[in-house]
């Protein structure tokens, strides 16, 4: 028989007088997980005891340190006891391994961390639930909508890295408790705001309680549902008033991507989180929309799309096997059909009707690649691009000049394709830099009346400027 003893969150004395006997019962053996625990030193300062602090010095990963644990558990011909810190039924892998070994186990629980943790607080966790995470695996995206203790804080890199992804989703003065050896005569309760927890109160009875107004995606959520209800302007808004902002709001997104300088540019990344914010935004405002009628909310809209995605990608989520990208897209397109009932419309059926020449170019020449209708090489688009300028230069009528220079747009397009580049990204950044090139012109006094000589030495001039 294999015991599992919780030691409880301090001293000795604190555990229940029967359960101290049968730890302190010489003709059983006591294996402690750690000797980093008050009542687990005292212990061994009372009998003799085993620690399995080797086993952690030695593992290479936890997985491994569990399966030593039950390993030298197991190794023992008569009954032994396995004292754990707190509780033997929070946070404690080892206990589970035991189980799924088919050893026989008997538990007595202890008390816990989290009891502790409630007692000092004083939070009935039944007033607005309560959330309890590892820190050593912290979801992602990491959310609280609840009051939430944070464990395992024992390593001074975990609690600065738990600093920094609380810091950028709720605001910086948001006040934190930082428990540490609860339970024991050198308790201590720190409390500061997230931006400033100090890496050094980790350790292994380090523990955090946060309560506070929800940040992140939860807090933006709440935040619409609030402005819907008491700002005039949002609840004057409907689906309809809202449909221009959006297409701007993906316009100012778009020019922020290609305004981008590379992955360096973080002032630029900056920006494009903004504008991705405001996209953001107007998904947020149709979802309240929406759920004040009680149709449907951002987590139906979400759940949607979780199972499109798993609908649409069964070489990851099932058993279809791909050789490529082309394959993946062949899938998609297949199972949209599908979806949609497997009408057999027109390939070049379902652009939406407010989409730019430009974006409806290619995804439709994407679409015929996709049944291979393409070039198989660079160069015969290429050429393409100028059998297509030889013919806008021979076109004699304004009609024919219109069809024959969108031939020749068409077909750039069909470079841009080729060569990985999406065009309407590409002209933004043309724009922009013509534009910059224009200010930098005008720096010099106004261009209106210039003769071109001097028009075209500012516009060599301003080259410089990007």
């Amino acid at each position: 028989m294999i015991t599992v003893v919780g030691l409880g969150p301090g001293h000795l004395d604190r555990i229940p007088g029967p359960v101290r006997a049968v730890l302190q019962n010489p003709r059983t053996a006591v294996v402690v997980r750690t000797l980093e625990h008050p009542a687990a030193q005292e212990l061994a300062e009372l009998r003799e005891v085993v620690s399995c602090d080797d086993l952690y010095r030695d593992g290479d990963s936890f997985g491994d340190v569990y399966d030593a644990i039950v390993d030298r558990l197991r190794s023992y011909h008569g009954d032994v006891i396995y004292a754990v810190p707190g509780s033997a039924t929070v946070g404690e892998f080892v206990v589970r391994h035991l189980l799924d070994s088919g050893a026989d186990v008997e538990v007595v629980a202890g008390k816990s961390f989290v009891d502790a943790i409630l007692d000092e607080v004083g939070y009935d966790p039944l007033q607005r639930g309560l959330t309890i995470l590892n820190a050593h695996d912290l979801p992602d995206p990491l959310i609280l909508t609840t009051p939430t203790i944070i464990g395992q804080l024992d390593l001074p890199v975990v609690v600065a890295d738990l600093s920094g992804r609380l810091t950028r989703m709720m605001p910086e003065d948001t006040r934190v408790k930082i428990l540490i050896g609860l339970g024991t005569d050198e308790q201590r309760v720190v409390e500061t705001h997230v931006a400033a927890i100090d890496p050094g109160l980790a350790s292994v009875a380090t523990s955090m309680f946060i309560d506070a107004t929800p940040g992140g995606l939860v807090g933006a959520i709440r935040t619409m549902a609030e402005l819907r209800r008491e700002c005039p302007w949002d609840r004057d808004q409907t689906r309809e008033s809202l449909v221009p902002y959006l297409f701007e709001e993906v316009a100012e997104f778009a020019d922020a991507v290609s305004g981008l300088e590379g992955d360096d540019d973080w002032v630029g990344i900056g920006h494009v989180a903004d504008e991705l914010g405001d996209v953001l935004l107007q998904v947020l405002f149709h979802s309240v929309i929406a759920s004040d009628h009680g149709q449907f909310d951002l987590d139906d809209v979400a759940e949607g799309l979780r199972q499109k995605l798993v609908r649409r990608h069964p070489h990851v989520f099932g058993d279809v096997r791909v050789e490529g990208a082309d394959d993946v897209r062949a899938n998609w397109r297949k199972i949209k059909d599908d979806e949609r009932g497997g009408s057999g419309g027109s390939i070049v059926d379902g652009l939406p009707p407010d989409v730019s020449a430009l974006a409806a170019a290619y995804r439709i020449q994407k679409r015929m690649a996709g049944v291979g209708f393409d070039w198989s090489e660079i160069g015969g688009v290429r050429a393409k691009v100028d059998e297509e300028l030889g013919e806008l230069d021979r076109a004699e009528t304004d009609a024919d000049r219109v069809d024959e220079l969108g031939d020749v747009l068409f077909s750039v397009v069909n470079l841009s394709r080729h060569l990985g580049i999406d065009p309407d990204l590409a002209l933004r950044r043309a724009v922009s830099r013509f534009s910059t090139r224009v200010r930098a012109m005008e720096e010099e006094g106004p261009l209106d009346g210039l003769d071109s000589a001097e028009l075209d030495r500012r516009w060599e001039a301003s080259k410089i400027h990007g």
